[in-house]
């Protein structure tokens, strides 16, 4: 069967892109039973529940080899866009790097502007300078995302990550990058793989309702 030859289901009000991607897999592999059943709630978690471990066990696999923070919070939300809302602006490889690399940026000149570059976190001691470094990040993170047309939620506590600390040196902050960059391929080779047109890099246009 030719990809041209496949009719994707819409999209679906609960479980957003998450069927289609199911329906994509079952009609690459034959799979003629999860093909019907691409919508059941069952099937889609069941889905979920294997990507997720893949896209969670392969990042923590290689930070468990390398003793490098290869998995960090805001990643687990970046996942849920790009399988969830794979076609939506913000799960798109463009704005999932550029969002993250703003937050890592605006995180660390807020670090270096209050001092805090050397100092390591302290959640229960929350000093004037870390208010300013969080306050500081947060507001540059968001707005730059704005101005530079790159939104991606995720990004907003990738630099509270940073402003507050817990990945602080420029060697923690490229793994952090790194590992963002792995995240988007596999959200580019799984979506693909399920015949999903997952953008390569900047956001598909959006389309026009019919007159």
């Amino acid at each position: 069967m030719r990809r041209s030859d496949v009719h994707m289901p819409t999209r679906h009000p609960t479980y957003g892109d998450l069927p289609a991607q199911v329906h994509g897999l079952a009609v690459r592999f034959g799979l003629r039973g999860l093909e019907q059943r691409h919508s059941s709630t069952v099937v889609v978690g069941a889905y979920v529940l294997l990507n997720s471990a893949i896209s969670i066990g392969v990042l923590a696999g290689i930070a468990a080899v390398t003793k490098q923070p290869f998995v960090f919070p805001s990643l687990g939300p970046t996942a849920f866009l790009l399988f969830y809302a794979a076609l939506a602006t913000q799960a798109a490889p463009r704005n999932v790097f550029c969002g993250h690399l703003i937050g890592v940026l605006a995180g660390y000149l807020a670090l270096v502007v209050f001092g805090l570059t050397t100092t390591p976190p302290n959640l229960s001691d929350i000093t004037a300078p870390r208010i300013g470094a969080v306050t500081l990040s947060l507001c540059l993170t968001l707005s730059f995302m704005v101005w530079l047309n790159v939104p991606h939620a995720p990004a907003g506590a990738t630099t509270l990550i940073v402003g507050l600390g817990l990945l602080r040196t420029p060697a923690q902050l490229g793994i952090l990058m790194i590992a963002v960059v792995l995240l988007i391929a596999q959200g580019i080779a799984i979506n693909r793989l399920a015949m999903i047109p997952y953008p390569w890099w900047a956001p598909l246009a959006p389309t026009r309702p019919s007159q």
